[in-house]
């Protein structure tokens, strides 16, 4: 299988493995989630599990794939509080787990990039 048409059954994978990870240890993400939202944290947590998994069936169909492709690319940008929130939350416990919460910002930029190329039928790339 070509490297075109990997790229977005992993960006997929990626997705859906999250989204599953949601309803599987919810708790972890019920922390990240900022206090400023409305509603319960563990509403949002199951909400955006549940967008999560949608998006990545409709990446994985190729009929769907580019409007999810830039919707998924939206929700990379929209959860990015929840990012900083947890690299606040996280800047006092031990190195390995403040590595990982401050690793997650910069990552934000190439999955949008990435949900960007997939959009446009690329590797990716954009």
């Amino acid at each position: 299988m070509p490297r075109s048409e990997r790229s977005p059954l992993l960006l997929a994978g990626l997705l859906a493995a999250a989204g599953a990870a949601h309803f599987a240890v919810p708790r972890q993400f019920d922390a990240i989630v900022p206090k400023a939202l409305p509603g319960s944290r563990r509403m949002w947590t199951y909400g955006s599990g549940i967008a999560e998994l949608a998006l990545a069936a409709g990446i994985a169909s190729r009929r769907t794939r580019p409007v999810a492709a830039k919707a998924a690319a939206a929700f990379f940008v929209g959860v990015f509080p929840a990012n900083v929130k947890m690299a606040v939350d996280w800047r006092h416990r031990p190195a390995p787990q403040r590595t990982a919460a401050l690793a997650r910002l910069p990552l934000q930029v190439p999955l949008v990039l990435w949900a960007r190329g997939v959009a446009r039928g690329g590797e990716g790339r954009s």
